[in-house]
């Protein structure tokens, strides 16, 4: 238990642990009295009320009503401060640079879009970063040096060995080999980058269908094809960061691609990516297949196969489900994960019928046989896996009382 300073038994570093505790439980279930602190955390009353008298001195904790509606007196309620910290996450297309801010509780309170209209725009990356950021934090109602850190989230990966960008030729201007170095002179808080799968991994891990699972595969289907890898509960991301690419995987049913990272596709990418929807779709006579972006065009043909009731739109989806299952199987055939999580447009706006079938699917071509699921964060998944990124690390820095 926490006591005073100084008294033997009690060193800073417990009074650190039990304080974190309490501000994880705070951020778990909402205002906490401080009786319900106390159980939750083993602690004594008097120690409880010196915790919380600690945290709100500090700023990390408000005080905030009282408990209604339940026997007795009514309680002090405390929660976190929402303003003890902020920070930034960016999600990176061709098209778009998505920009959100998020308090010390996760809550969302600024968010901008700026379009990047690719090779026509001649905006320098880092002044679109800056900009996409920048918008954030107006509408947040905050400065740049409110951000305790950004997490930047964009498709491939940055080679660790190079500080270049890997497997993305498709995101013009982000290759330059001083991008980073541009990018930490430009900005005033920490940052850090992470392929945009891994992101979306992180976000179903801490918030969705992954919860509570250390080893899982996740599949990522919508402007490409993508897979993160998580081992005893962490990212691995390969000796280049390229581990997930699975977008290049050679698979049966499709030609042989060779210099895949000019043609910026492979195999996997050819046979079952957003792109080989309406492809599949004309091939088997289905009409009015919807124009536009591969990716909205494959959700679109994939919820309406659900829906339909004719053999045509079932055989699409059951084509469809193969597919994954192809690639699949050599995922879970090296690692064996516990779970796979199915996420992207093109694969959620297949729901269960989807998940079934490519449950059947794999049990039939891989001898690992996982649970496969549907992902769960559903709204800009890459940008709120950026978001819970910065998060944990800007809540590890406000929230230390050690110092």
């Amino acid at each position: 238990m926490a006591g005073t300073a100084g008294t033997p038994g009690t060193p800073r570093v417990l009074r650190a642990m039990n304080d974190r505790a309490a501000l994880d439980l705070l951020l778990e279930h909402g205002p906490l009295s401080r009786t319900r602190i106390g159980k939750l955390t083993g602690l004594s009353k008097p120690t409880a009320s010196q915790l919380l008298a600690r945290l709100e001195a500090a700023g990390l904790v408000l005080a905030t009503g009282t408990s209604e509606g339940r026997p007795g007196p009514s309680a002090q309620l405390y929660e976190v401060n929402p303003s003890a910290g902020h920070a930034a996450g960016l999600d990176v297309t061709p098209q778009r640079i998505l920009a959100a801010v998020a308090d010390i509780t996760g809550r969302t309170v600024g968010r901008h879009e700026l379009p990047t209209p690719g090779r026509r725009t001649g905006t320098p990356v880092v002044q679109q970063v800056t900009d996409a950021l920048d918008g954030a934090v107006k509408a947040a109602g905050l400065a740049r040096d409110d951000i305790h850190r950004l997490v930047i989230g964009t498709p491939g990966a940055f080679d660790p060995t190079t500080g270049r960008l890997r497997y993305a030729s498709h995101l013009p201007g982000w290759h330059s080999p001083t991008l980073l170095d541009e990018l930490a002179a430009a900005l005033p808080m920490p940052f850090e980058y992470e392929n945009d799968v891994n992101l979306v991994a992180l976000a179903e891990q801490r918030l969705g269908a992954a919860r509570g699972h250390a080893d899982f595969v996740l599949l990522w289907n919508q402007e490409g094809l993508g897979a993160a890898l998580v081992l005893g509960g962490r990212l691995h991301r390969g000796w280049t960061g390229g581990a997930g690419e699975v977008g290049f995987l050679p698979v049966p049913g499709t030609p042989l691609v060779r210099q895949v990272t000019k043609a910026n596709s492979g195999g996997y990418q050819e046979l079952a990516g957003s792109q080989a929807v309406p492809r599949l779709a004309r091939e088997l006579g289905i009409e009015d297949v919807p124009s536009g972006p591969y990716a909205e065009s494959a959700a679109a043909l994939v919820a309406r196969a659900v829906q339909a009731d004719d053999d045509t739109h079932r055989r699409l989806l059951r084509t469809y489900a193969t597919r994954l299952a192809t690639g699949l199987a050599s995922l879970v055939s090296v690692l064996d994960p516990e779970l796979v999580v199915l996420s992207g447009a093109s694969l959620t706006s297949g729901g269960e019928p989807l998940r079934a079938l490519v449950q059947a699917e794999l049990e039939e071509l891989a001898a690992s046989r996982p649970r496969l699921v549907v992902g769960a964060v559903r709204e800009h998944p890459v940008l709120r896996g950026a978001l819970e990124s910065a998060l944990a690390t800007t809540r590890d820095e406000v929230f230390d009382t050690s110092r």
